[in-house]
């Protein structure tokens, strides 16, 4: 939690990382700063303002906590941001305090209504048309700006809370001191114009941090990639609302802390790009005082700021096969584009001048954004984009394109989708000269890892390419035997060539090679999520995502046996691994009516990273599991065993196969004479695809 401390060595930090020399000025106290004794509310003033949690922010004499830390926030040349959510607390309506400056009291202005306060919740609404009301905001906006606050963030409010967004905005004006407006969160973008109108920034959507991917007494990964990659969408629907005075917030900027966001060093880049492309505050997320020196760059680029603080939203003009293109032209009349690949593996991103808004021209300068490195093209604006990357470029019409090195790309068809195990596939490189001038010596090749072989299959060197000209090369690549369920390779497709004859360049394309190893007979598989599986002898394994299974959630993936569950029957299977993508992730035995869809007597033994082991069943017939008990810590291995006697399931647990610990029993009432019976996963977390791998899956007579 957040402490005086802590806020000022994020300042000190700020200023001594160069951050703030490159543009970033505030410091901003986000929650957890006020007195919470519990659920009637945040303890208040005489006038019932929130009251400074003084433990965690110590006075100087009569100058409150919180003014102490914005005063040394403002020692350092920066501005200081506070937290405050709709409504008052019901602790000022019980004692009925007075709104400072008038006759009236809390009770005047108070309603009945619950208002959002994440933290400590115990606020109630404000009814702002009777007397007083507007008078009590502007009490608590006066506080704030005596204590040097310069950016306020109100939190929890939507379409039901305009007349709150009204009275603050009113309020800040009337203090006299600058104060930022900032909206969070997750506003419709129906009420877009009214934000705008009321505040300087609104945020688009939910937090982008993953809580439930920490793992317990951590407070990292920050992030996953799916939380970023979710933004595309609301930064070309939110596109018409960016401009000056007032703008779309898409969340913190998780870039500062290398691998502990969560994300590789690509998907920050293309984090920070998408952000920067939609004109979107730069709001880090991350801890200043352990800053990853690439991390640090990353933010220090001060042609990227640029872009961002042109007050320009972007406008997407490709969406499809896993590329995304967004661009926007500056007054100087250059063009910013990004080719963005949300793919797992490198691939060709182009859009024509034509379709980003260039001028007509013979050739077009492309300057890149992150490596400072210009290149000339004849036309398309083309990049091979990492897994998960961006190419951020400047583009302009040029007379000197003999004097740049001509755009080039490298696609590769082939191997992304994999194949069965152990099979060969045809690696297809696609070399093109994007420019106005040739390139000399031109030689494609394949990099594997260790067991596989590469063979190349037709020619790939030449001794020239022309522009505009495409070259191809074929290798047939060989994996080695794999010995994971789930064989996920990299292998690097490469071009050299010489630019005027003597200077060496180089292209890569990396490729993500996955294995297929399918299910086989007897058993069958099911996913309501997307969901991948597979099989290697009596090892089984399942790739899902999903919310959860019980109550109304039913999202899982399956392997399973039809119709070979019935009285007298015994599941047994030994757990190996499991991804703790939610302390309540699943994986473990599975019967039901029907697999398929939303059958009855359902019945689920399994393990969970944090939770133990648990059974759970449908105890009333209606197809969902509404029943719990659990007992134990889980390790790994775990073996299950799930035993039926007529309607009876009593599950076990054991750490060796041999010792077993009950783990409950169920009635359940709705069960068929034979059911499906198999292995389950669930990640328990929406924006995780979570993993299980089970070994020797019985099912048996009991007698």
């Amino acid at each position: 939690e957040p402490t005086a401390a802590k806020i000022e060595a994020q300042a000190d930090a700020m200023v001594n990382s160069g951050l703030a020399r490159a543009g970033f000025q505030y410091v901003n106290l986000d929650d957890f700063y006020y007195l919470c004794p519990g659920p009637q509310g945040p303890d208040v003033d005489g006038f019932g303002r929130w009251v400074t949690d003084t433990a965690k922010f110590p006075p100087d004499g009569a100058t409150d906590g919180i003014q102490v830390v914005a005063n040394h926030v403002h020692g350092k040349g920066l501005k200081f941001g506070l937290y405050v959510t709709p409504g008052i607390s019901k602790q000022a309506v019980a004692r009925n305090t007075p709104i400072e400056g008038t006759p009236y009291h809390a009770a005047d202005i108070a309603t009945t209504v619950v208002e959002k306060n994440y933290n400590c919740k115990g606020m109630v609404g404000i009814d702002y048309s009777r007397p007083g009301a507007q008078e009590f905001i502007n009490s608590w906006a006066n506080l704030f700006a005596s204590w040097g606050v310069d950016y306020l963030k109100i939190d929890g409010v939507g379409l039901d809370d305009i007349p709150d967004i009204q009275a603050w905005s009113a309020a800040l004006r009337q203090t006299g001191r600058p104060i930022h407006l900032e909206l969070s969160n997750n506003l419709n973008i129906s009420g877009a114009a009214t934000w705008k109108q009321y505040s300087n920034g609104w945020r688009t959507s939910g937090d982008i941090e993953c809580y439930s991917c920490e793992p317990a007494g951590s407070s990292y990964p920050l992030t996953v990639w799916s939380r970023v990659a979710g933004r595309f969408n609301q930064v070309a629907d939110w596109q018409p609302y960016a401009g000056p005075g007032g703008f779309n917030d898409y969340d913190s900027l998780e870039v500062g802390n290398g691998a502990g966001t969560g994300l590789t060093l690509e998907e920050r880049r293309t984090h920070m790009s998408l952000w920067a492309l939609g004109a979107s505050p730069l709001i880090l997320g991350t801890d200043l005082t352990d800053l990853d020196p690439a991390d640090l760059e990353l933010l220090k680029n001060r042609d990227v700021l640029a872009v961002d603080q042109d007050a320009i939203g972007a406008t997407r003009v490709v969406n499809a096969g896993g590329q995304q293109v967004f661009t926007k032209k500056e007054p100087n009349g250059d063009v910013i584009v990004g080719l963005f690949n949300t793919t797992t593996s490198a691939q060709v991103v182009s859009a024509t001048p034509a379709l980003l808004g260039l001028p007509a021209a013979d050739a077009y300068l492309l300057f890149d954004l992150w490596t400072h490195l210009p290149q000339e093209t004849a036309g398309p604006v083309s990049a091979t984009v990492p897994a998960h990357g961006v190419a951020l470029y400047r583009v302009r019409p040029t007379r000197l394109a003999k004097f740049l090195p001509p755009d080039t790309t490298l696609g590769v068809s082939g191997l992304a989708g994999g194949g069965p195990a152990g099979q060969p596939l045809t690696a297809t490189l696609s070399f093109t000269d994007n420019g106005v001038q040739p390139v000399q010596h031109v030689r494609l090749g394949l990099v594997a890892p260790a067991g596989w072989t590469v063979t190349p299959t037709s020619p790939v060197r030449f001794d020239t390419v022309a522009a505009g000209q495409t070259v191809q090369g074929t290798f047939q690549v060989v994996p080695a035997p794999p010995g994971a369920l789930f064989p996920s390779d990299v292998v690097t497709a490469s071009a050299d060539y010489l630019w005027y004859g003597f200077i060496p360049l180089r292209l890569t394309s990396g490729q993500t090679v996955t294995g297929s190893r399918p299910v086989q007979p007897p058993w069958k598989t099911f996913s309501s999520t997307a969901s991948v599986f597979a099989q290697d002898g009596t090892r089984l394994g399942i790739q899902a995502g999903g919310g959860d299974v019980f109550g109304a959630t039913n999202a899982y993936g399956a392997i399973y046996r039809p119709g070979a569950f019935a009285d007298g029957t015994v599941a047994t299977v030994r757990v190996t691994a499991q991804a703790n993508t939610n302390a309540t992730a699943k994986a473990g035995l599975m019967v039901r009516n029907d697999v398929t869809g939303t059958a009855p007597g359902f019945v689920t033994l399994f393990v969970t990273p944090g939770h133990g082991y648990q059974l759970q069943w449908d105890s009333d017939g209606d197809g969902r599991l509404d029943a719990t008990v659990s007992v134990g810590t889980t390790t790994y291995p775990s073996w299950l065993k799930l035993v039926r006697e007529g309607t009876t399931y009593t599950g076990f647990s054991s750490t060796d196969g041999s010792t077993w610990t009950s783990v409950g029993t169920a009635t359940v009432p709705s069960a068929a004479a034979t059911q499906d019976v198999g292995v389950f996963e669930t990640s328990h977390n929406t924006s995780v695809v979570g993993q299980a791998e089970f070994a020797d899956l019985t099912v048996a007579s009991s007698a």
